[in-house]
């Protein structure tokens, strides 16, 4: 078990928690949620001890260790990977190092004899006879195949680098797992095998994530930062998002009879009292839904931007025609005679291991690049918006503020229209005059969907709309791409994002593409089946 007991943490004048008296208890995974800046990695760290806070304390069960997913990359650059993973149980590691200097002795003393045994002894105890194996299968499990397990960390790619760090953070069964963004930079095959890891796990696991699918499948508690504090919630991400939608909705409507709203609530509790994350917790996690008052969930502090697409016209049946598209860049051919049709109301996902080859396809359908070869044809009623991963070349000139910026995107060119559209996107007030050549990457990509919002268009081609996006953004910008009535042709590494739009699964391969008309869960069964082969 880890608590903390008053735990205050101040930068300068600014507040950031106070007073956050919380424990985190064995067997339950908890996903620490937040808005931007809220401190999400900030009280993983002093949960770790890497900083401490202003005020109170944070305690631990004598005995137990606790693991850090590791951030930097490059930190084992010169280590190999298998003694990478090692190097996740401190202890063991320095075990191993002192019993191996004094076998190195050229003189064996008798006190080295009985260090010796001392040591022997706690590399037992330690499981040190397993260790390598242990690692080996959790590098196995991530994917990092055997003959990689001898090779220097900076011989690896950056994704394989993050699950070696991953395997080093899991290593060793530690009693308490702190994970800032796991899944991040991680394969399909390499997310579901840690989702079973941690739905098998009965230790305490406390994870920040902006991956809602992953969050809903091994969560079995919600941490919410706000008002700096922390407040548990049972239940995973969607609970804890619907139930503060329901409490908001509740709070507005003060003139509803009270047994109108608990039978409300009594509906809302029967709809998630069973969701998928351990399912060995259901029974206790459905007793403490059932006993939820009005009063015990709280409308948050958080505020979703509005994103609603609508096309100016209807397009016909027909909407894309593409024929023996081919394409090499750099000596390296990313598209290959690829051929597909896109259909009225199609939402097709694009997928594959080069991404490049997504980005090269969208770049040529907007017309952005050249193919080498091949055809491609608009239907005459289709009207193309284009979302593209780099936005750099929307945000040269420095010298516009956000309302100058948007009116070149709007028929309407009022301040008090584009003021009240930049409103809806988070950006009002002063917000709305800020210049472009200071907003973040999130806000860069509200901006970019404020641009498509406005276009009217009846077919988005989004390339990775959930970059730089905080869950509070990805989730009204899903809302909104599930409620439009048009075709999107799209890519994202977010498997909700995915599986609650995408109605077909195109994957460019280097033959080709196939396009076997699965839906996505199908074609993640396919692709996990593959990986375990």
């Amino acid at each position: 078990m880890i608590s903390t007991e008053n735990i205050g943490l101040r930068f300068g004048g600014n507040k950031l928690f106070e007073a956050v008296n919380i424990k985190f208890l064995p067997g339950n995974c908890y996903g620490l949620i937040g808005a931007n800046g809220a401190g999400k990695s900030t009280f993983l760290k002093i949960l770790s001890g890497e900083i401490s806070s202003s005020t109170g304390s944070v305690s631990v069960t004598p005995g137990e260790r606790i693991a850090v997913l590791n951030q930097n990359q490059f930190a084992y650059d010169d280590v190999q990977v298998l003694k990478t993973v090692l190097m996740g149980h401190p202890e063991l590691c320095a075990v191993i190092e002192e019993k191996n200097r004094l076998y190195e002795k050229a003189e064996f003393s008798d006190a080295d004899g009985e260090r010796a045994g001392e040591l022997e002894g706690l590399f037992a105890e330690m499981n040190g006879w397993e260790a390598e194996s242990n690692a080996a299968v959790l590098l196995a499990g991530l994917g990092i195949k055997t003959e990689q397990h001898g090779l220097f960390m900076r011989e690896l790619k950056d994704s394989q680098k993050v699950k070696v760090l991953l395997a080093q953070a899991l290593f060793g069964d530690p009693d308490i797992l702190l994970l800032d963004e796991p899944t991040n930079h991680l394969d399909v095959a390499a997310i579901s095998w840690l989702e079973n890891f941690l739905l098998n796990c009965d230790k305490t696991v406390i994870v920040v994530s902006h991956d809602r699918h992953f969050l809903n499948h091994v969560c079995t508690h919600m941490a919410d930062i706000d008002y700096g504090n922390i407040t548990l919630y049972t239940g995973n991400y969607d609970f804890w998002y619907e139930s503060s939608q329901l409490a908001l909705k509740l709070q507005q409507d003060q003139n509803k009879k009270v047994s109108e709203k608990a039978e409300e609530l009594k509906a809302f509790i029967a709809r998630f009292s069973a969701n998928k994350s351990k399912s060995s917790q259901a029974t206790s996690r459905r007793r403490q839904l059932e006993k939820l008052k009005l009063e015990d969930i709280k409308p948050s502090s958080r505020r979703y931007p509005f994103v609603g697409f609508k096309p100016d016209r209807e397009a016909g049946d027909l909407l894309l025609r593409v024929e023996g598209l081919t394409k090499t860049i750099d000596g390296i051919k990313v598209l290959n005679n690829v051929t597909f049709t896109v259909h009225k109301n199609d939402k097709i996902v694009f997928v594959g291991e080069n991404e490049s080859a997504n980005t090269t396809l969208f770049k040529i359908l907007v017309g952005e690049m050249k193919a080498d070869a091949g055809k491609f044809a608009w239907g005459v009623t289709t009207s193309q918006a284009h979302f593209p991963k780099d936005n750099s070349e929307y945000f040269t000139d420095g010298s516009l503020n956000l309302v100058d910026w948007l009116r070149q995107f709007s028929k309407d060119k009022t301040e008090s229209f584009i003021r009240g559209f930049l409103g809806r996107m988070l950006f009002s007030g002063e917000e709305a005059l800020k210049k472009i050549n200071v907003l973040s990457g999130g806000e860069r990509v509200r901006c970019m969907l404020s641009r498509l919002m406005l276009s009217g268009a009846n077919v988005l081609l989004l390339d990775g709309p959930t970059n730089h996006l905080d869950l509070e953004s990805i989730t009204a910008l899903n809302n909104g791409l599930m409620n439009f009535p048009g075709t999107i042709l799209f890519t994202s590494h977010d498997l909700q994002f995915i599986e609650t739009i995408a109605t077909r699964v195109i994957e460019l391969t280097p033959a080709g593409q196939i396009d076997d008309g699965l839906s996505y869960e199908e074609y993640l069964k396919t692709i996990i089946k593959q990986e375990k082969v």
